[in-house]
């Protein structure tokens, strides 16, 4: 199956179901596969929104977020999402958002040193 029918049977299924975080999230993921980054970000805080405390959702909006540029809204996303995995204990994905986070930081201090 293409990428293009995967969200279109993902879309469809969303439609039917709109209150269903993991399709949200599972829309999200393939608009991120295959680069449309805006809708990525829109279906992971739509997942946000039904279930708060979804740790993985907020690691895929900074994701997201990153390749669209907003490094400070990835920041965000990535520490809300700490934050509620520590409360969850998700710590997988907590210490993932916790690289990223480095990253950033170390790409914002190379930025600024160039500067």
């Amino acid at each position: 199956m293409g990428d293009q029918s995967r969200i279109e049977q993902f879309e469809s299924l969303l439609a039917q179901n709109p209150h269903s975080e993991l399709l949200c999230y599972a829309l999200g993921n393939e608009y991120l596969e295959v680069g449309r980054f805006d809708d990525a970000a829109e279906s992971f805080r739509a997942a946000i929104r039904l279930k708060s405390k979804y740790t993985a959702a907020y690691r895929q909006l900074g994701k997201a977020l990153e390749k669209l540029g907003d490094a400070e809204g990835a920041r965000q996303a990535y520490l809300d999402g700490v934050a509620i995995g520590e409360q969850t204990g998700d710590l997988q994905t907590v210490k993932e958002m916790k690289v990223f986070l480095q990253r950033l930081d170390k790409a914002k201090n190379a930025a600024a040193n160039d500067a």
